[in-house]
């Protein structure tokens, strides 16, 4: 059975793969004795810890606690890493959602705890890293210096708790998740020829991570799941929740710059805009630019350049009202009329 694709096969997983392929179904031992006299292992010298780091014992209800990160490997043994995100439970060890990305950007962890919410609903608290997990830290990641702030926000917004861990041993079980990954998924990825990313997802959500949690995950001490269903209003404002939002000021001819482009505020039901005005402006992942003043979204069109100054001087930007006002001979004007003539 050893062939290239087998090349780094430890003893357990080459057993998994005997009983899948050739229906041999051998112990660990013993494959582990065939494969030393064969020279195709090496027994590895244990070394102890340097540091003894006090244990901690699992939550005791599904949902309770999310240990997140971003993995950079070489995935698909292409020469170039990819970064791979995954939640795990901390009380039954279960991936909850785990996908490739190009990054560990903003855009990237907001799409997945957009998905994650979906399919899983809203955890009590997220665990995840200080630094690395939202620091440049790694030629292929592109950080944003607002991107802490920018998933605080949201998560505050979504009543999820933040916890970050003050070093890698803190969240050990997404730590010991990658080393398992990164030995047993891309293996199978190999066997699957599985070289895309998109693909990669694909059998990551239908093939590995049901056969991954079968094996691997344990049943909570405390029966039940502490997430919180996703309602109607809360899944209509992630687009809003998990976007990059920055202030802005109206300039005095109702204009604002954003990213070198010039925005014209129009008048908009509902609100009235007077010069300084801070207004939110939203990068959505949709691609779109939402300006909000408060809670109400302002009409707008983009300027080709800087715009000019106004003529005049407008105190504010009100609708004007589209009541139909009647006219002076109308039936309703002169009863009206009529009666106050009486009164009079």
């Amino acid at each position: 059975m050893r062939t290239e694709k087998h090349r780094d096969f430890g003893p357990t997983f080459m057993r998994e793969q005997l009983v899948k392929q050739r229906g041999i179904n051998l112990s660990n031992e013993t494959v582990r004795s065939f494969m030393i006299a064969e020279k195709l292992w090496r027994v590895k010298r244990r070394h102890g810890p340097l540091i003894a780091r006090q244990w901690r014992e699992r939550m005791a209800l599904h949902g309770a606690l999310v240990q997140f990160d971003g993995s950079y490997h070489d995935w698909f043994e292409a020469g170039t890493e990819a970064c791979l995100l995954a939640a795990i439970d901390d009380a039954t060890g279960a991936i909850l959602h785990a996908v490739f990305e190009d990054n560990e950007g903003t855009a990237a962890v907001f799409r997945f705890w957009w998905s994650y919410f979906e399919r899983n609903g809203l955890p009590v608290a997220i665990y995840l890293d200080k630094f690395s997990t939202y620091k440049v830290n790694h030629k292929s990641a592109v950080d944003n210096a607002e991107l802490m702030t920018q998933f605080q926000r949201a998560m505050k917004e979504c009543d999820v708790r933040i916890i970050c861990a003050n070093s890698p041993e803190a969240k050990g079980r997404v730590e010991r998740l990658f080393g398992t990954l990164q030995d047993r998924l891309v293996k199978e990825m190999r066997l699957a020829d599985i070289k895309e990313q998109r693909e990669a997802n694909v059998f990551l959500a239908e093939t590995y991570l049901p056969d991954h949690n079968r094996r691997f995950s344990v049943l909570p001490r405390t029966p039940g799941d502490a997430h919180r269903t996703l309602t109607d209003a809360l899944r209509e404002r992630l687009p809003s929740l998990f976007s990059v939002q920055s202030t802005r000021r109206i300039n005095n001819d109702y204009t604002l710059r954003f990213k070198n482009q010039w925005l014209q505020i129009i008048a908009t039901t509902g609100v009235a805009v007077y010069k300084r005005d801070t207004v939110t402006v939203e990068e959505r992942l949709d691609g779109s630019l939402p300006v909000r003043l408060r809670e109400v979204y302002l009409e707008y069109r983009k300027l080709p350049e800087r715009p000019l100054p106004l003529p005049k001087s407008v105190v504010a930007l009100v609708k004007k009202s589209t009541a139909h006002v009647p006219p002076p001979d109308h039936p309703w004007r002169k009863t009206f009329l009529r009666a106050r003539r009486k009164k009079t």
